[in-house]
């Protein structure tokens, strides 16, 4: 996993996304986009620091989280802020849109 990027699964994503601010991307390894969401994923936590907690959750590992959200199409981001989902944004994003979202959350 890239640095400052979360992994998530069944086991510790309840306890990441329960306080504060969270990005969760929703992804897979065969997916293009998805590999390209990455690198501007490493990009918004360079700029929001702590901020929020960047994660991803690979939905072929974890399909009971994808289920849980309804994810139909990958990349997904959602945004929670004490675990309420605030927003949910399908296909690549741009670096600017997201630390936008994150930002009008704090």
């Amino acid at each position: 996993m890239a640095e400052g990027i979360i992994d998530l699964n069944g086991s510790n994503y309840d306890d990441t996304v329960k306080n504060g601010v969270v990005l969760v991307d929703f992804w897979a390894p065969w997916c293009g986009p998805c590999k390209m969401q990455t690198p501007i994923l490493e990009k918004v936590v360079a700029a929001v620091g702590d901020k929020a907690v960047i994660a991803k959750v690979n939905v072929d590992e974890n399909p009971e989280l994808a289920a849980k959200y309804g994810i139909r199409s990958i990349p997904t981001i959602i945004l929670l802020k004490d675990g309420e989902n605030k927003q949910q944004l399908i296909g690549l994003q741009q670096e600017a849109a997201l630390v936008s979202a994150i930002e009008a959350e704090q």
